[in-house]
């Protein structure tokens, strides 16, 4: 049985009820969907977002919900596609550089990635306990950078989860401070668990390059697109 992804569990009836609003509002002020400032001058967005705060406030943790009901919509907008990746792909990707010249033609505009269930960690907020990485949100902007919402901590047992998200261009020559390679294990026997960790947002940002390269390339031809 497919894990339910964020789409699912927070957007299912909000897709149906107030997407296409917000869809036919873009479409009337000829807005680009990927702005996302754009996207904050539309009342109907606006709303949404509000709707969805908590009643006792969010202070700068705001814009990571922005973040997450644009990404959102951006994918319903595309076609609620949910690109799988299997272990083995997985693997692939962390191992080694996914390089590819030019945005790949054939992807859909947005879409959500879902990697396997707890390997990749990271610690989202700074002293406290890693979580697992569920999957991605990526899109490009209209300007060809890439953003990426990873998605952390989803699990039947927690009523939320965590998002960060990554913005820019592709990193050149990226590399740890402490010199272990990308996506190598932080977490004490991670190692042995063959487990990966992110360590920063440049890197959640090399994740999603590669996965939007990869996602084209016949080096990775098992992984699954399913709406």
């Amino acid at each position: 049985m497919p894990r339910p992804t964020p789409s699912d569990l927070v957007f299912e009836q909000i897709a149906e009820e107030q997407f296409p609003g917000i869809q036919k509002a873009l479409a009337e002020k000829g807005y680009e969907a990927t702005d996302r400032d754009a996207f904050l001058m539309v009342r109907e967005a606006v709303m949404l977002v509000r709707e969805l705060r908590p009643e006792q406030g969010l202070g700068e943790a705001v814009d990571q919900l922005v973040a997450l009901v644009h990404h959102a919509y951006l994918v319903w907008d595309a076609g609620m596609l949910t690109l799988s990746i299997g272990d083995e792909q997985a693997v692939e990707l962390l191992g080694a550089s996914v390089t590819a010249n030019g945005e790949p033609a054939d992807l859909p505009r947005a879409y959500y990635a879902q990697l396997p269930e707890r390997r990749i960690w990271a610690e989202v907020v700074e002293g406290e306990s890693a979580e697992p990485l569920d999957g991605c949100f990526l899109h490009s902007t209209a300007g060809g950078e890439l953003r990426v919402l990873g998605v952390f901590g989803l699990h039947p047992g927690r009523s939320g989860f965590s998002v960060v998200e990554a913005v820019g261009s592709r990193p050149g020559r990226l590399a740890r401070v402490d010199g272990t390679p990308l996506f190598s294990p932080t977490l004490s026997g991670g190692a042995a668990a063959l487990l990966h960790s992110i360590v920063g947002g440049e890197e959640l940002l090399e994740l999603g390059w590669r996965i939007r390269f990869a996602a084209a390339a016949a080096s990775l031809e098992a992984v699954r697109w399913t709406p």
